[in-house]
């Protein structure tokens, strides 16, 4: 009897556990589910929106276009190298890699593989196998990459593994397979600023997504598990090893043989790398001049020094007027907020051509590598700078405060002794050089000093009618020279001033090129001071004095303070601020000075103002502004802005077409001729320009169809003999345009002509037909001649 009660009491405590086992599991159970709804709901953890599921924030590098398609760079911040591709851009070797190695149940499961699960918790918790692999799906990594912030904590690391699971199980509510698969993709980060799987394909095997081979993406399928450890710049033989596994893998999962496998296990890891940098690439000054437009922010005074005044101005004027100025703070998108140039993957669609781009950069290397051999024979490598002793210490001191070095040291809180000491102890640096750069040990001021002795050089061109820019180069070389000549730098002009001279003339004196003007030295009176620039004996026609670059000729139309001896003579005269306001009526909003050398070019322009300026000449009188972008599409591809050409009225056609008859001459028989050994007879119009102490050369040319600037000088205005126009700036655009005409791909001819009115005579019978009026020595004055400002001649 008390057997058997022993036996039920046995029994009964068995059924007593096992019911509080049950309920405890129950609970337990309970509790997930609990949890589980609480975090589906938002009350526990981070889960996005619906709404953020549906449309997850993207960030996709902006790409930029050549005007052919050609991709030129993109914008993005670090880590940000991304650019969308949709799923039937991926090659289908991507997915079967993908799906046989990281989840072979991808297409059966809605987020969550509890096969993998359970098998990954028996093999890691229960036998301890650390190398048993997890049970992650595709889906759940995708949701790690776009929305699990980063874990702080016990509780939250506790939480991350189910706040995946809901979010993969919502993603697979609203998204296919193959748009899962095509995100995943996207957004993985495969390092060396390889970010999603275009940037990886190129930067890795210079391919798109679409072309790559089984190997090839089996490779980056197999960086998947960890980009670090499987980096094939670093550890090939370990990726090799890691992509034979992704083979071994699609054996498995059916999609290739085991003798496919042995074969395709055999092949080398074979990488074709591109490194990606903000600084190659085509056309960088460009890009960078770009990025500063798109992304500026109206303009406030207070954020501008007072020694960048003009700045302020200049950014105030093409806030108003153009479009591209800003852009992205002037635009929203549909969600209200403004565009961000770094992570909205738009696609913007340049005018830069990237055949001329390239026989510009040709042109400009080719060019400085010449000038700086004779430049170095000189002076250069000694002294960059002038001869004054004091001015000469003033400006390396002011070169070396704009350093980042000296900036970093001084944040350090280095005294001036120690920053100073700091520049003139030895160390390694790398330098630029046309022969290759190279790394020596030099001191930071040698160093700097080194890199001033470089010549510099800019060039632009545009299409006179639309304002498309062509080609802009801001320097030789964007790596270590980054400072842009064509938009930022700002240099005194010359006698490419002149034409604006001598068009005023003809606008409002009705003067013509066969109009004669005295020689001689002018004298102009400026309030207590007489201005005589040196002159040339003998009367001379407009047209002669242009073609020879005559100084006392242009500084003669400038109208003083009182009468001078060519005023009281009747000749045609004008005040200086009428021709600043003439010049400005031209697009150029750099700060004129109104006296009476502003007939010689002492103003500061930049290289872009006089480029778009000169267009008026080509174009019949009317300027065009330039335009760096046709269009901008947002990461889908739908068209958000466009942009169309712009024009403004200066002057009449019947101007444009007397200044044209006087610029061909300049090319034809004047200071511009060099360039004829290279254009083949193209009608080209030209204007020469130097500065004092040869510190600055300037060319401007146009055809019917082109118009192109370009300056070589110093980095800085006062290093002095670097050349004159006619040999140091001129032989650039010879260079560039030999190359243009001879690429037949491209629509300039060397037959183009300017078109003028049949029977069109610009001397008005005065003297005959267009194309008279004789050369530089037409009128004694003698042709070309030397190119400064203080001088008779430019």
């Amino acid at each position: 009897m008390s057997k058997k009660n022993d036996n039920v009491s046995l029994a009964a405590r068995s059924a007593r556990i096992a019911k509080r086992m049950w309920t405890g599991f129950g609970v337990f159970m309970g509790l997930i589910v609990l949890l589980f709804v609480l975090i589906y709901n938002g009350f526990i953890g981070y889960t996005p929106e619906i709404d953020q599921l549906k449309n997850p924030t993207d960030k996709f590098a902006s790409t930029i276009y050549a005007a052919g398609g050609e991709e030129m760079g993109r914008f993005y911040r670090s880590k940000g190298n991304r650019v969308y591709v949709d799923y039937d851009q991926l090659s289908p070797h991507l997915r079967n890699a993908l799906v046989a190695t990281e989840d072979v149940r991808f297409d059966t499961h809605s987020g969550i593989d509890l096969k993998a699960l359970g098998r990954s918790l028996i093999k890691r918790v229960i036998m301890g196998n650390a190398s048993a692999g997890g049970g992650s799906t595709i889906t759940q990594q995708l949701a790690k990459q776009l929305y699990s912030p980063e874990s702080n904590g016990i509780f939250e690391r506790a939480l991350q593994k189910p706040i995946e699971w809901v979010i993969a199980i919502k993603l697979e509510r609203y998204y296919t397979k193959d748009e899962i698969v095509k995100m995943y993709f996207n957004q993985f980060d495969f390092l060396n600023n390889a970010v999603g799987i275009k940037s990886a394909a190129f930067v890795y095997f210079g391919k798109e997504p679409s072309t790559l081979n089984i190997q090839e993406a089996a490779t980056l399928v197999g960086m998947c598990k960890n980009p670090a450890y499987y980096n094939p710049l670093r550890y090939n033989e370990r990726t090799r090893e890691r992509r034979n596994v992704v083979f071994e893998q699609m054996v498995k999962a059916g999609y290739i043989t085991q003798a496919e496998c042995d074969s395709l296990k055999l092949l080398p890891l074979e990488l074709y790398y591109h490194k990606v940098d903000h600084n190659d690439g085509l056309a960088p000054y460009f890009r960078e001049e770009l990025r500063r437009v798109m992304s500026a922010k109206k303009p406030d005074p207070d954020d501008y020094s007072k020694w960048n005044r003009q700045q302020f101005v200049d950014d105030s004027v093409a806030w108003e007027t153009n479009p591209l100025y800003g852009w992205c703070n002037k635009n929203q998108k549909p969600d209200g907020s403004n565009y961000d140039i770094y992570s909205d993957g738009l696609k913007i669609y340049t005018t830069i051509d990237a055949r001329m781009q390239q026989y510009a950069e040709n042109a400009v290397r080719e060019q400085l590598m010449y000038l700086q051999r004779i430049f170095d024979g000189g002076h250069g490598k000694k002294n960059p700078y002038t001869a004054d002793a004091k001015l000469k210490e003033k400006l390396i001191n002011s070169a070396i405060k704009r350093t980042e070095r000296y900036q970093a040291l001084k944040n350090e809180g280095k005294s001036e002794a120690e920053i100073m000491q700091n520049f003139r102890t030895p160390t390694d640096v790398k330098l630029f050089s046309y022969d290759g750069d190279y790394v020596t040990t030099m001191t930071p001021l040698d160093s700097l000093l080194y890199t001033k002795s470089f010549l510099r050089c800019a060039t632009m061109s545009m299409d006179p009618v639309t304002g498309y820019v062509k080609t802009y180069v801001g320097g030789p070389d964007f790596r270590f020279f980054k400072y842009d000549m064509v938009s930022t730098g700002r240099r005194q002009i010359g006698s490419t001033v002149k034409p604006y001279v001598y068009s005023y003339a003809v606008h409002d004196g009705g003067l013509t090129p066969c109009s004669y003007r005295p020689g001689g030295q002018p004298a102009v009176k400026w309030y207590n001071s007489v201005w005589t620039p040196k002159g040339v004996g003998g009367t001379m026609t407009l047209k002669s004095a242009l073609t020879s670059s005559i100084n006392s000729i242009s500084a003669g139309f400038m109208k003083g303070t009182s009468p001078n001896w060519i005023e009281e003579r009747g000749e045609y005269v004008y005040p200086p601020a009428t021709l600043a306001k003439w010049m400005h009526s031209f697009g150029i909003t750099s700060h004129l000075d109104p006296t009476p050398a502003l007939s010689l070019g002492a103003c500061e322009v930049t290289l872009r103002e006089m480029v778009a300026a000169y267009t008026a000449f080509a174009n019949g009188g009317l300027r065009a502004l330039p335009i760096y972008v046709t269009r901008i599409c947002d990461n889908r591809g739908n068209v958000v802005a466009e942009f169309m050409p712009q024009h403004t009225t200066v002057f009449s056609d019947d101007t444009s077409f007397k200044m044209i008859d006087m610029m061909m001459n300049v090319v034809q028989h004047g200071t511009g001729t060099v360039i004829q050994g290279y254009i083949n007879g193209a009608q080209t119009c030209g204007k020469t320009g130097t500065t004092n102490d040869n510190s600055d050369g300037w060319f401007m040319a146009f055809t019917p169809e082109l118009v192109t600037g370009v300056w070589v000088g110093g980095e800085e205005r006062y290093i002095r003999n670097v050349g004159v126009g006619g040999t140091v700036s001129a032989p650039v655009y010879g260079k560039f345009m030999k190359q243009v005409y001879a690429d037949h791909s491209l629509p300039y001819r060397t037959d183009a002509k300017f078109k003028f009115p049949e029977g069109y005579n610009p001397c008005d019978g005065e003297l005959g037909p267009v194309g008279s009026g004789g050369g530089g020595g037409g009128d004694g004055t003698g042709g070309g001649g030397p190119d400064v400002m203080d001088g008779a001649f430019e």
